[in-house]
């Protein structure tokens, strides 16, 4: 026999293939985001580290500004901490920042 599966639909999203297809929504939306070993959070960043769309999943919350639930394993604290370390200009360092050469 066969088989007929040939891959994703070739109109498909990054979506379709995620590992949190058919999970419980509920589990990726916690009252409190802590990643805490047992905390749903943990149990929804557990599904997201299994995803073969893990990147895409994390890209599309940071550009889109996501600040609820977990996406692409990251609570909304890393992502607003991750999206704050992007904006913040880089620290200038003992030799005058980079490009600077050392004496």
């Amino acid at each position: 026999m066969t088989s007929s599966f040939s891959g994703p639909p070739k109109n498909s999203t990054w979506r379709d293939q995620a590992a949190c297809v058919g999970e419980d929504p509920e589990i990726f939306f916690p009252l409190v985001d802590l990643p805490a070993p047992g905390t749903e959070a943990s149990l929804a960043r557990a599904v997201c580290r299994r995803c073969p769309v893990i990147i895409a999943c994390r890209t599309w919350a940071l550009d889109h500004g996501e600040d609820d639930g977990i996406w692409g394993a990251t609570t909304a604290a890393q992502r607003r901490a991750i999206r704050r370390a992007a904006t913040e200009p880089a620290p200038v360092g003992p030799w005058g920042g980079e490009g600077a050469e050392r004496e």
